[in-house]
């Protein structure tokens, strides 16, 4: 580290050594909160609409499911929720439907459209006399101090708490997170992935989604292709106590006691109001639109009930915030129950990830699957560069790609920037309508930056995976916040739904297979051999393969292909692949000079940063 950059981090480390809230502080910015709490109006006018719950079927799943179970068969209803606009509506129609309670956990909040509609659900919830409890990673969850000071004095039934406060703080600032990294490296990066709706005990929404506008389809130039799961019935008990754990967590902070957030109180008169929180604020036509259709729980319920089944067994796996503690080992919990069910796989396992980077344990276990006399068949969906929003972590699932084909056996798919076929509804973007002249190029990311998506030769609302599920032997289907990545065993707290039903793991499937099409993905494939020095050449991209940081040897072992038109699609190992297939590069669609050169570079100065990439 250069002595320019040291001392600065120095004087961040000493600052927020003493960043530790004082206790006369404490108690000043406590005292305001209460004052904010005794003097907030309730909503219990009949008069008014926005007072009273909205009836809701798809709510009422729940209740019955519970009545209807035993402890020996248990019932359920589950709903997979492709497409962003439903995982958007259900949500929110949910918090409208909610009488009891609403706990929301997430590790990505933003104040963007869909995140202020969500929020200004859930106090409008509270208002009416819901118990609404929201939980966010402190990372990336509402980083506004001044609205998080808001917050935190709205209303008694409204309670905001940040998991995992670095420096004591709501906002994180960059000399901050670089000196987190220096100083506390392994506090610092164990978040709080897992993400979970839960609404009067009893439904559940949980799966890849953060609440953000391009989780939602509402994204102007880059949109996740997401998965979430709806889960009504009593496994709901299961994800309320996992609720609860985190809640009552020791690294688990009530808002107004960050010292940031309760700078903001006790400078202003009692609780400060809002920009954000403003009742007269301009809202844009698709915010009202989908405020409006929420409220009619009959058109909600008949829009999702064809994505709707009932099943019986269906179970709840997520880590404990003690996994950060180190008093529950890494590995436990989710990430067990995940290679459990991997290695339970006998005929065919079905794989979506945005990241296809595997920990040490995990290539063990496929390569011991792959060993078997009757090995089964991985067929795996992941991203291309020119579709993540991740490039190094991208760079290390390239520079593994032979180890995946040849030793491990995988059949893989990169999904392609701009699907022709892909659950996202283009319009809910905004692109389409009269705001487009004004938007920036689409598909031009942040111009190949070294976190966000790469540049492309193409214009257009990009498309990204960010799904996590797996189907085993078209038995069971799994959804959840998993990336099968050393970061989810290691560091992350995860979840996932685990749904034990034929007919929910071919809708999954089905799903998956989708993104999986030529139209939608490249097929990753083993280049044509060369007709001379072959073997030297396999030889020598293994060796460097096995270095621990470079990989020197610019003869790629894999490729993208797409489908020859007139062509049926075929497996890699057919004898008429090479001829249906055109080899397209290792990096379709980018558009970066010395792109091989760029990947590489970030192969060989990530390699060592799989486990926390």
């Amino acid at each position: 580290m250069s002595p320019r950059l040291a001392l600065p981090l120095l004087l961040v480390l000493l600052a927020s050594g003493c960043s530790t809230l004082s206790r006369a502080d404490l108690r000043a910015s406590t005292a305001i909160v209460e004052a904010g709490h005794a003097a907030a109006s309730d909503c219990r006018d009949g008069a008014d609409p926005a007072c009273r719950p909205v009836a809701s079927p798809l709510l009422a799943l729940g209740g019955q499911a519970v009545a209807a179970s035993t402890d020996e068969a248990p019932r359920h209803h589950v709903t997979m929720l492709d497409r962003g606009q439903d995982a958007l509506i259900a949500r929110l129609h949910l918090i409208r439907a909610a009488r009891e309670s609403i706990d929301l956990q997430s590790f990505i909040y933003d104040v963007d459209d869909s995140g202020l509609l969500v929020l200004e659900e859930l106090l409008a919830a509270a208002r009416r006399g819901v118990r609404v409890r929201l939980l966010l990673d402190q990372l990336y969850g509402l980083p506004d101090p001044g609205l998080q000071a808001a917050l935190a004095g709205s209303h008694p039934n409204f309670e905001l708490r940040l998991y995992n406060p670095t420096f004591g703080e709501a906002k994180t600032q960059p000399l901050q997170y670089a000196a987190g990294i220096v100083c506390c490296f392994r506090k610092f990066n164990r978040r709080m992935h897992t993400k979970l709706l839960l609404v009067d005990g009893t439904v559940g929404v949980t799966g890849g989604r953060n609440i953000q506008d391009r989780y939602f389809d509402w994204g102007e130039s880059y949109n996740y292709r997401d998965r979430d799961i709806l889960v009504a019935g009593p496994i709901a008990a299961a994800m309320k106590e996992n609720f609860e754990a985190f809640w009552t967590f020791e690294q688990s902070h009530p808002a107004h006691t960050l010292k940031d957030v309760a700078e903001r109180l006790i400078r202003g008169d009692g609780v400060p109001a809002h920009r954000l929180l403003d009742p007269a604020r301009e809202r844009s036509p698709r915010v009202l639109a989908m405020a409006q259709a929420v409220t009619d729980g009959a058109a909600v319920y008949e829009r999702l009930a064809p994505l709707t089944l009932p099943v019986g067994r269906v179970e709840f796996f997520a880590d404990l915030p003690q996994k950060h503690t180190g008093d529950q080992p890494a590995h436990e919990d989710a990430s067990r129950a995940m290679r459990d069910l991997v290695d339970a796989t006998r005929g065919e396992l079905v794989m979506q990830t945005p990241y296809l980077v595997l920990s040490r344990p995990a290539r063990k276990l496929f390569r011991e699957m792959h060993a078997r006399a009757d090995a089964p068949e991985v067929i795996v969906s992941t991203n291309s560069l020119a579709a993540t929003d991740a490039f190094p972590v991208y760079a290390m699932s390239h520079k593994y790609k032979r180890l995946y084909l040849r030793e491990l056996g995988f059949q893989i798919f990169e999904y392609k920037p701009y699907p022709e076929d892909a659950p996202i509804d283009i319009a809910a973007t905004g692109v389409l309508g009269p705001r487009q002249a004004a938007l920036p190029i689409f598909g031009s990311g942040s111009a190949g930056s070294a976190s966000g998506p790469v540049p492309l030769k193409r214009a257009g609302v990009r498309v990204g995976l960010h799904a996590k599920s797996i189907v085993v032997d078209d038995r069971i289907g799994v959804v959840g916040s998993h990336n099968f990545d050393p970061r989810s065993d290691n560091l992350n707290t995860e979840s996932m739904v685990v749904v034990h039903d034929r007919q929910f793991a071919a809708a999954l499937r089905a799903s998956i297979e989708r993104d999986m099409v030529p139209a939608n993905a490249w097929t990753i494939a083993r280049q044509e051999k060369p007709p001379v020095f072959s073997g030297l050449n396999y030889s020598l991209g293994k060796l460097s393969e096995k270095l621990p940081i470079f990989d020197i040897w610019p003869f790629p072992y894999a490729s993208s292909f797409e489908l020859r038109e007139g062509c049926n699609p075929l497996p890699p190992g057919d004898p008429r692949f090479y001829a249906c297939y055109e080899d397209v590069g290792a990096f379709p669609e980018v558009d970066l000079p010395l792109k091989t050169v760029y990947t590489r570079i970030m192969t060989a100065f990530g390699a060592g940063l799989v486990p926390i990439l």
